[in-house]
């Protein structure tokens, strides 16, 4: 395992640990932000970076849309930035448009300094304490995130543990690209879900659930990420329901079921998502035009790489016909997602 400086944060060090799989699998995690920076995935045709990563720490200070990212205390959005918790009305900051709170409020567990609490040369954990009152969300809460790397399968562990009761929503923020190519739009991607929430003109939940069948949101078979209807192209950055199929043990955390899977038509790789969590936010990238280049020089536009993010359904504190959200003391909240590669 190698572990090194990445830059330093209010004076704060940044470092970055590199793991090691005996397939030849290697992954970069930095402390900030939990931030898995690489991944290249051995091939038939020489090994591939699969995802989307900055050069230096300045630049994800500046340009980052949260690549590899944890993002929390609540990934995702928080319709109107308020909820109601216990009777108590809770007000976050509104960093989407002035209308909503986003993936923590604009400076969340994606976008600070973590402790590396423990690493060898397969895995790192990281620790984080957010303070109560943090960004309006009440409780101190105390998260891991503990990356494994096995073969050619990445494993991401999270938990943690709150004082008072509060809503707990965290989710692994990469963008994956399987061939290099310019977009992901070609690549194939199939859902494991039935169901979808549509969403209102702020891109949070209205609360229907609906059938996939007949709409955009049917990846129930394989299928080239791109949709051309008419002049216009579908974007995608929408909630699935998942049917969570074919189920495996995975601890305390409950059982890992198979979420989807993206494949590259121009190349030998595809990926396979696993996860504990209910649901999966799918971003095709379409907001991307960063200004400065990511690894290997690359220039990363509209759609350079697809999110494939479990979770909870966005808004659920105040949607509770959702799966709730809410950690309570003396709870723990305990979350598994794998991406396997072959």
């Amino acid at each position: 395992m190698v572990r090194r400086s990445f830059g330093r944060v209010d004076g704060e060090p940044v470092d970055e640990v590199v793991l090691t799989s005996g397939s030849g699998a290697v992954a970069g995690v930095i402390t900030w932000g939990a931030v898995l920076r690489d991944l290249v995935i051995p091939t038939p045709r020489g090994p591939r970076r699969v995802v989307l990563g900055l050069n230096t720490l300045e630049d994800y200070l500046r340009h980052s849309p949260h690549f590899g990212a944890i993002a929390g205390r609540y990934a995702n959005r928080i319709r109107g930035g308020r909820f109601t918790l216990d009777g108590v009305e809770h007000e976050l900051p509104r960093n989407e448009n002035g209308r909503t709170s986003l993936h923590g409020g604009g400076h969340g567990f994606g976008k600070r300094p973590w402790a590396l609490v423990a690493h060898d040369e397969t895995s790192a954990t990281l620790a984080l304490r957010s303070p109560d009152g943090d960004a309006g969300y009440p409780g101190n809460l105390d998260v891991t995130c503990t990356y494994r790397l096995a073969g050619t399968t990445l494993r991401i562990e999270l938990t943690a543990t709150t004082d008072r009761a509060t809503p707990v929503n965290l989710c692994h923020h990469s963008y994956f690209n399987l061939d290099g190519g310019s977009t992901i739009l070609d690549h194939e991607l199939e859902i494991a879900a039935d169901l979808y929430t549509p969403l209102d003109a702020d891109n949070v939940p209205t609360g229907e659930v609906r059938s996939v069948a007949g709409t955009p949101y049917d990846f129930r078979a394989p299928r080239p990420i791109r949709l051309e209807e008419g002049a216009q192209r579908h974007r995608y950055d929408d909630n699935w329901l998942l049917r969570r199929d074919g189920a495996e043990p995975s601890g305390a955390a409950g059982p890992l079921a198979f979420a989807g899977r993206v494949r590259s038509q121009a190349g030998p790789l595809s990926l396979e998502v696993w996860t504990t969590e209910p649901a999966m936010q799918v971003y095709d990238g379409y907001k991307l035009d960063l200004a400065v280049p990511g690894l290997d020089g690359e220039r990363y536009g509209p759609c350079a790489g697809l999110c494939l993010e479990p979770q909870h359904v966005p808004d659920s504190p105040n949607q509770p016909h959702f799966p709730s959200t809410i950690l309570r003391p003396g709870a723990v909240y305990r979350q598994v997602t794998e991406y396997r590669f072959a």
